[in-house]
């Protein structure tokens, strides 16, 4: 059964964008803007106070019609914040994410800030789960011996390959 931690060392991307409690919301939606990310965990010093998502700005600035450069984080925030540590199971994840209805998760260890599990973090590795066990199974079904996949999954990697090799 695959961890936080093991999710975490596939991801390509390991930043953590973060945030100060009292910074403007204009602010945090610049920053999420710049870093193409959905989240921002927020910050008081080096706790984790909570976490400011595009749905939080939708649903508490824009149809409230606040001021975004007028509003702080932390007047808008969710805290306080459902966070993993990196011994929890990518099954753990996914249920929490599930029964909150929330796509992200922040990574805490001994108190501190270590990582970040997104909802499509969760949807790769599941796929990566599934992939292998396809492959496992095709593999046993074909014996010893073959090596060309022939599930739809697996047979989309090789048909550039194929087509590749046709033309070259």
């Amino acid at each position: 059964m695959a961890t936080v931690k093991q999710i975490l060392k596939a991801k390509s991307e390991t930043t953590v964008h973060t945030i100060d409690a009292e910074a403007s919301v204009y602010e945090a939606v610049a920053l999420m803007s710049r870093a193409q990310v959905g989240a921002l965990v927020v910050m008081v010093g080096d706790a984790v106070c909570g976490i400011i998502t595009e749905r939080d700005y939708a649903r508490k600035v824009i149809l409230l019609d606040k001021v975004s450069r007028m509003t702080t984080v932390c007047e808008i925030m969710t805290a306080p914040v459902m966070a993993v540590s990196i011994r929890t199971s990518a099954d753990e994840c996914m249920a929490l994410m599930t029964q909150h209805r929330i796509r992200h998760l922040p990574v805490i260890e001994g108190g501190r800030l270590v990582g970040m599990i997104s909802i499509g973090d969760m949807v790769r590795h599941l796929i990566e789960e599934q992939q292998f066990a396809i492959d496992q199974l095709e593999s046993y079904v074909r014996g010893p011996g073959h090596d060309m996949p022939t599930c739809a999954l697996t047979r989309r990697s090789a048909i550039p390959q194929t087509l590749a090799a046709r033309f070259a």
